[in-house]
């Protein structure tokens, strides 16, 4: 099992922290770490904050603003990008890069897109008229003991499943399975990317595969029921960015050489979106 997959497989979404201060220079990593990743594959640039709330005497922010599903954390990761084509896609990406860079540090996390107080945090990270401002997460040592909240939406939301090999990657169509014996060299790569975590669990990214090729085109297929958008972010693009980030780092590690860019094969998928291709060079 390549490294990057084990710590895919190690990030787990934690909502209950000791509170205990973190040291210095785990500090100064974490300040380094948000600076390093910053740009996605499209090109737009993420402006993250680390903030500090244990000081902080805000009426608005008991606890900061995340409905009481948060409990212990007293640093969070707010990130800001303008609002442009594939901003969410960008900001998953480099938000999931950042995930998976604490996670190496032993360090809990969750990503939170929609259940916490935007107005809050937007006011401490100065976010401007044309960014948005589409994730946050908690960071810190997560509590061994979950709290009540923390296991009912686990349980909710079904964090612990997946949904199967079979129902997400395909080979030349949407009507063919791609077989793990097919995926070749890149079946430790795909499977990083259904390892992914994704709002509510609904794992909306499919993959199809060119057969015989090393080219695979990246769909969004859209949750029935579940919300577009909150405001104006699109909350199951910024997922896709996650799945397109863990592809892109397992391809790294494994040696594969390639690109993103945009190539729809000539194929009518209505219930589908078509985000991007990866090409091996």
């Amino acid at each position: 099992m390549s490294f990057i997959i084990k710590v895919i497989r190690k990030r787990k979404s934690v909502r209950t922290y000791t509170g205990e201060d973190l040291k210095e220079e785990t500090l100064l990593k974490i300040g380094e770490i948000v600076k390093s990743f910053n740009r996605g594959p499209f090109g737009n640039e993420i402006r993250f904050s680390l903030l500090d709330f244990k000081d902080m005497k805000k009426d608005d922010i008991k606890p900061p603003g995340t409905y009481g599903i948060i409990r212990g954390a007293n640093l969070f990761i707010a990130g800001a990008v303008v609002d442009s084509p594939k901003a969410m896609e960008d900001f998953g990406y480099c938000m999931e890069r950042v995930i998976l860079a604490l996670t190496e540090l032993g360090l809990g996390t969750c990503w939170m897109a929609g259940t916490f107080q935007r107005g809050a945090f937007a006011r401490e990270i100065n976010l401007a008229e044309n960014e948005l401002l589409p994730a946050i997460t908690p960071v810190g040592y997560n509590k061994d003991k979950r709290s009540f909240v923390d296991r009912s939406l686990r349980v909710l939301g079904g964090s612990d499943n997946r949904k199967k090999w079979e129902e997400l990657f395909f080979l030349n169509d949407i009507n063919t399975p791609l077989q793990k014996q097919d995926a070749g060299d890149y079946l430790d790569i795909i499977e990083s990317v259904r390892l992914g975590p994704s709002a509510s669990n609904r794992q909306p990214w499919r993959i199809i595969k060119e057969n015989n090729q090393n080219v695979f085109h990246f769909y969004l297929k859209r949750t029935k029921g579940y919300p577009a958008k909150i405001g104006k972010v699109k909350v199951q693009n910024i997922d896709m960015g996650i799945a397109l980030c863990h592809f892109d780092l397992a391809a790294a590690e494994m040696g594969k050489q390639g690109k993103w860019i945009n190539n729809k094969p000539a194929v009518d998928l209505r219930e589908m979106e078509y985000i991007a291709t990866w090409s091996e060079y």
